[in-house]
């Protein structure tokens, strides 16, 4: 019993979701034109509005930055935990003081940490793409999260763009607002600095000018979508090339079809302008890369995996040696955690297990049962009008089987096609009768009154302290505050005359994915540096180099977490 309890309580939103789903479908079999005049009503003008595709398209960003503004009282702005955030506030520190790569600092050892890179330069491993948006809230707003906020957004106003490519105008608004209620308010896409609003928004540019090339080549369409692989060669880079193939082959077979002049014109529309695009787009990536890592081929990606991982990214890769890490943490994180579990997946069930964990995650981040109930109502084999996003999102979800790890985000370059599956189910659905009663019109229309009520009782539940775990990976997840110790000590000692030193003592069962030691781009200049605690000798080194700062422990696993002058030997 207690197991089923522990069950019940961690999965309580989805069982919420599921009860509130299978009452409506109750109700739409008994009455299945309850409330039909209202219904009616509300649609006619709803369509009368998406009609206008491009005051949607504004609507939907504009509704989803007013609903997560609104939302600021209960729910703020979160403060980053995971090692990943740093990676990522890392390159936005570093663009926005004007660098591509920083110096790497003769105290290095002490400053290590998951996911940054101290050889040959002094950054982040992470795609530059979404530190971009980082760095301009930074730049413009004084706080990185403002680039967050408005990526989510227009991921939103975006999705609502490229559904009306593929599917009627009234659907694609009805998408639009659909994924403010289920990845503009709660998830970790808008509530962290990790998520993965910059490459959905790389894939629905990619998705959404497919179609408009297919109907009536054009430039503008054609910069779109060289743009959208650029976004996604920039932030996603395996999972925006496995995207990339289908709809390059699609529009090759398209192309091929094609005879004299309407060859001629395609080609000076479409071929050429994506071409210049994506040759100029290489080498700013070539040049990037040879700042951070002295090779213009070589990413910053691969050059921390080959200083620190020992696991594959692969399932078919070989372990290799692990090397010397000077922190218990890496070592934990690399060795105990990454290696752990990839050599688990190279066994039969170890494999099956993988991928069951990551089908899990991405039904309870994606769809959940209001979205999934749509899936039912599908015809793949007669459905044309979404049939190449059905190949595309095939071999997308191929590709992120043989990666060893799987988080939502990952499968951001094809948010649009799931969208746009979901829509098309509903589409199906509301169309469809049972037994001559139309129950399927009542369902369809039940669907986002469930999503609106779901994030209703979210709202209500956060200022409850109902947190309805688990934090990950769930659509109605709401942030909780994050590492608020680390950020409560920052402002204690940031208010210290002078400049501090931040030397940090780990507990033996620290959480090596909330690392504390991560500094800005700057380090030197930074007001509070943090640098991790090794043996005595380096200890008296790096108190040494830092003589003009006041140096203190930070014993980040007591709770609360102190800070004290450090004992000087």
């Amino acid at each position: 019993m207690v197991w089923l309890l522990t069950l019940t309580i961690r999965y309580a939103p989805y069982l919420i979701e599921l009860a509130a789903m299978l009452v409506m479908a109750r109700v739409a079999s008994s009455h299945p034109l309850a409330c039909d005049r209202r219904f009616r009503a509300i649609e006619r003008s709803f369509r009368n509005l998406a009609r206008r595709r491009r005051l949607a398209v504004v609507i939907v960003f504009l509704a989803a930055l007013a609903g997560r503004a609104a939302l600021l009282p209960v729910l703020p702005i979160r403060q980053p935990v995971i090692t990943d955030e740093f990676s990522y506030l890392l390159t936005a520190d570093t663009l926005a003081a004007g660098r591509l790569a920083n110096p790497t600092h003769p105290m290095w050892p002490h400053l290590e940490s998951m996911h940054i890179i101290q050889h040959p330069t002094y950054g982040s491993m992470r795609p530059v793409a979404p530190g971009i948006f980082l760095a301009a809230g930074k730049v413009l707003a004084g706080n990185p999260w403002i680039g967050v906020y408005i990526s989510a957004a227009a991921m939103c106003a975006l999705i609502c763009w490229m559904l009306q490519g593929w599917l009627p105008p009234v659907w694609a608004f009805l998408g639009g607002l659909l994924s403010i209620l289920r990845l503009g308010l709660f998830g970790y896409w808008m509530n962290s600095y990790w998520g993965g609003a910059t490459a959905a928004i790389g894939g629905l540019l990619v998705l959404g000018a497919l179609p408009r090339i297919l109907r009536k080549p054009r430039i503008p369409e054609a910069l779109l979508l060289a743009l959208g692989a650029v976004i996604l060669a920039n932030s996603r880079f395996f999972e925006g090339f496995v995207l990339c193939v289908p709809v390059g082959g699609y529009l090759a077979v398209w192309l091929l079809k094609k005879r004299g002049r309407e060859l001629w014109a395609v080609t000076a529309r479409v071929v050429l302008p994506a071409s210049l695009v994506l040759l100029v787009a290489a080498a700013a990536m070539g040049y990037c890369n040879w700042r951070v890592t002295g090779n213009p081929l070589r990413m910053p990606y691969q050059a921390n995996r080959d200083q620190y991982a020992s696991a594959g990214i692969f399932l078919w890769e070989r372990p290799l040696p692990a090397p010397v890490y000077r922190t218990q943490a890496m070592r934990d994180f690399y060795v105990g955690w990454e290696l752990t579990q990839f050599m688990e997946a190279k066994h039969p069930i170890g494999f099956a297990t993988n991928l069951l964990g990551k089908a899990g995650a991405f039904w309870m981040f994606f769809l959940g049962p209001a979205f999934t109930v749509p899936l039912f109502f599908l015809r793949p084999t007669r459905d044309s009008r979404i049939r190449p996003l059905l190949v595309i999102g095939a071999l997308s979800l191929t590709g992120l089987a043989l990666n060893t790890w799987f988080y939502p985000h990952y499968a951001a370059p094809i948010t649009g096609v799931i969208y746009a599956v979901v829509l098309q189910g509903m589409r199906h659905m509301r169309a469809g009768c049972r037994r001559g009663s139309p129950a399927g019109l009542l369902l369809a229309r039940s669907i986002p009154l469930v999503c609106l009520g779901m994030a209703a009782l979210r709202v209500v539940a956060q200022p409850l302290s109902f947190y309805m775990p688990p934090d990950w990976p769930m659509t109605w997840y709401y942030t909780q505050p994050g590492n608020t110790e680390r950020a409560r000590i920052l402002d204690r000692l940031a208010r210290e005359p002078g400049r501090q030193l931040a030397i940090v003592r780990y507990a033996p069962t620290h959480n090596f994915f909330e690392e504390w030691v991560y500094n800005d781009a700057s380090i030197d200049d930074s007001p509070v540096v943090w640098a991790h605690e090794l043996d005595e000798p380096s200890n008296r080194a790096l108190i040494q180099y830092f003589r003009d700062r006041r140096a203190w422990l930070v014993e980040a696993d007591r709770r609360p977490a102190t800070v004290a002058p450090y004992p000087v030997p």
